[in-house]
């Protein structure tokens, strides 16, 4: 009996070492901004106030000027127009070098992404700030912002094609230095509330790693086709 115990402890902790990382990736990464969006989204469903909104967009009103204005205007037009752009060349670029998993991994987190959002829009109908006027005025609704929820969903994707090769650490900095610049240009150009950012973030996150581990399953991880 003592041997049959340790033979089927044995066994189960193979299988937990084999599949731990895979479970800790869908707690931490698909789980975690899953309750994150659900309990903001319950909160915007029922039109009650964040504390933390109203007084992060006045603080980034309090520090504008006309060179961060231009500044904020073309980080917002990169997280946009400019992620666009990029998105077409990245897939291109992933199914000129045959990499064709990779390239559907992108493809449907990115064009997914940007469905879902428009779909989640239209759900909460959340309006626009009104605090002033804003030099960027937008005319759709709120939450979860497009721009945060495009460019983290770019970002995670090159965090996981990238990871587990020797450019993990640039473009894992590079990339969420970038998806933190777009939100803080929503809410500086005070056309998002904060917690449209975390919304689209999270919704993004959760997107994307569930893509991922669908394209993924059973199969070799990107990084190993990409060394």
């Amino acid at each position: 009996m003592p041997e049959a115990a340790a033979a089927g402890t044995s066994v189960v902790g193979r299988v937990l070492r084999r599949i731990g990382w895979r479970t800790a990736l869908l707690f931490t990464a698909i789980l975690l901004p899953l309750w994150g969006f659900a309990e903001l989204g319950e909160d915007v469903h029922k039109a009650e106030s964040f504390v933390f909104d109203d007084p992060l967009l006045l603080h980034a009103k309090a520090a504008s000027g006309p060179w961060l204005d231009q500044a904020f205007l073309g980080i917002s037009w990169a997280g946009y127009q400019g992620i666009i752009v990029f998105d077409l060349i990245l897939v291109v670029v992933l199914l000129a070098r045959r990499r064709w998993r990779e390239a559907t991994f992108a493809s449907v987190a990115l064009i997914g992404s940007a469905l879902l959002n428009l779909m989640t829009k239209q759900l909460f109908a959340r309006a626009r700030p009104s605090l002033w006027e804003s030099i960027s005025p937008q005319d759709t609704f709120s939450f979860p912002s497009g721009h945060a929820m495009g460019s983290m969903s770019l970002v995670t994707v090159l965090i996981l094609l990238a990871w587990g090769t020797r450019w993990r650490w640039p473009v894992l900095v590079v990339a969420a230095l970038f998806g933190l610049a777009v939100g803080a240009a929503r809410i500086y150009l005070g056309v998002h509330y904060p917690s449209d950012i975390l919304g689209g973030w999270a919704a993004a996150i959760a997107w994307v790693v569930g893509v991922y581990a669908a394209v993924f399953y059973g199969a070799r991880r990107p990084w190993r086709a990409l060394r």
